[in-house]
């Protein structure tokens, strides 16, 4: 499903993972530096980890489930969320499928640092519970997709780190390990949500 602020990629696992397409450097990386184990990667042009990681993130996560989770990709967080806005107007409208309404949870993977979970306004004690159940600390944020789009579709739903440092500079880089480590974690939530209970 492809409109012009969003991609929408249909899944059978009652979740649905975001993340957002634009970054805020308007160069493309041309030279990638990275530290000898492998492990770090840069770029003089800004590597762009908010949100490349969540992209990278949501295919390896979809590559990997047995059970496909529903994938959603807005264009323009970095300017407003337009694309999720766009995303909550057709679902209200009902352009988009009603298998949605059937969601249990959205997990958005966007944020900076390592295990990091933020929830905005979704006033859920079961559902953080859940989330801290599977390594993820309660931190806080001002903004992300999930602000405009969980409220519109009435789904708890969880922004995650995804391994990126110094965010919107050029000295972002980007913890691979820590990228992995939230990739498996979601898996796992992916596969929960599949389950019949």
């Amino acid at each position: 499903f492809l409109k012009g602020n969003y991609i929408l990629a249909h899944g059978q696992a009652p979740v649905l993972l975001i993340a957002h397409l634009d970054t805020v450097h308007k160069d493309k990386v041309k030279d990638l530096c990275v530290s000898q184990d492998g492990n770090i990667l840069m770029s003089p042009q800004g590597i762009g980890g908010d949100d490349r990681c969540g992209v990278y993130a949501l295919n390896a996560v979809y590559e990997k489930a047995p059970i496909k989770p529903w994938l959603l990709f807005t264009c323009d967080e970095e300017v407003g969320g337009l694309g999720a806005d766009a995303f909550a107007k057709d679902y209200h409208f009902g352009y988009l499928p009603r298998a949605l309404d059937d969601l249990k949870m959205m997990i958005e993977i966007d944020r900076k640092g390592e295990d990091d979970a933020v929830y905005y306004s979704c006033d859920n004690e079961k559902f953080e519970d859940y989330v801290t159940d599977k390594g993820f600390t309660t931190s806080y944020g001002t903004f992300s997709d999930i602000s405009v789009i969980a409220p519109a579709l009435g789904v708890a739903a969880v922004n995650l780190s995804s391994g990126y440092y110094n965010a919107h500079t050029l000295y972002e880089y980007i913890d691979r390990a820590q990228l992995n480590g939230t990739i498996e974690k979601v898996l796992s939530m992916v596969e929960d949500a599949a389950k019949p209970e």
